[in-house]
């Protein structure tokens, strides 16, 4: 015969699965990759020692000012991410929790992912070199060499296709397209010019502003995201094509004609 238990006793029998839960809960690995802001590179510049935009078959200018790719660090895909992580990420705006397999793909190996993202990085170079000459009307004898090192994806297609557009060609009359300004920006490019939504960008300003950036080109459909936590003294400038990207930054320099806002 089972006895009455009181209200008590009942509440302490209850809670006990639900405590054990949280504490598996806490320690037991989850399906979230834990995301901060990444490092920047000038294009225009050079990185470990190398040059990242070489160009030969055609004179190129001296450019002053930046244009500075921006990433995101991320947890590794083998990386145990635990529920105080998740917790910790959800409370900090410096960081943001992400579905692992929105960050890497689901089902390879860490060796796997690392060569998908150096084969996406490698297209995104080819293609942004494309699409620069092609804006440029440049003939085919150019030859344009780009080099970034542990860098993977393809989310600096468009900074690469400027910075070859500015070395090559400035603002198209005798000025630098930055105008001098410390420029940073993310997006993918596809050879007719058109910018692609990349992710991460809450994150990217904040990494493009902590290494010296004033202005943030960003893809037009990921504005909400940019200005969601946007720093101080970072000015957004929504793009959806490389020409439009163009104008706005001859706009910026020449301090006349549109620029857009998000």
């Amino acid at each position: 015969m089972l006895s009455r238990l009181t209200r008590l006793q009942a509440i302490t029998v209850c809670a006990v699965p639900v405590v054990a839960l949280l504490a598996t809960a806490a320690f037991a690995p989850l399906p979230f990759s834990v995301a901060q802001p990444g490092m920047t590179a000038n294009v225009l510049g050079e990185n470990k020692g190398d040059p990242v935009i070489t160009i030969s078959g055609a004179p190129t200018r001296t450019t002053n000012g930046q244009l500075r790719m921006t990433t995101i660090e991320a947890t590794g895909p083998d990386a145990s991410v635990s529920l105080g992580d998740v917790i910790d990420g959800w409370f900090r705006t410096d960081r943001a929790v992400l579905p692992r397999d929105s960050v890497y793909p689901s089902g390879n190996s860490v060796k796997e992912i690392e060569q998908h993202n150096a084969d996406e990085m490698k297209k995104s170079q080819d293609t942004a070199t494309e699409a620069a000459l092609s804006y440029l009307r440049e003939k085919n004898d150019v030859k344009v060499t780009l080099k970034l090192a542990d860098v993977g994806g393809p989310s600096a297609g468009l900074l690469f296709t400027l910075g070859i557009i500015d070395k090559l060609d400035g603002d198209g009359s005798g000025g630098d397209l930055t105008g001098g300004r410390n420029v940073a920006g993310t997006g993918t490019i596809d050879a007719d010019g058109k910018v692609g939504a990349v992710g991460g960008v809450a994150l990217k300003t904040q990494a493009a502003r902590r290494d010296g950036a004033t202005v943030f080109l960003v893809p037009k459909a990921e504005c909400s995201d940019a200005k969601s936590e946007l720093p101080k003294g970072l000015r957004l400038v929504p793009v959806t094509t490389l020409k439009g990207a163009v104008d706005a930054l001859v706009s910026l320099e020449k301090g006349k004609g549109s620029v857009p806002s998000c």
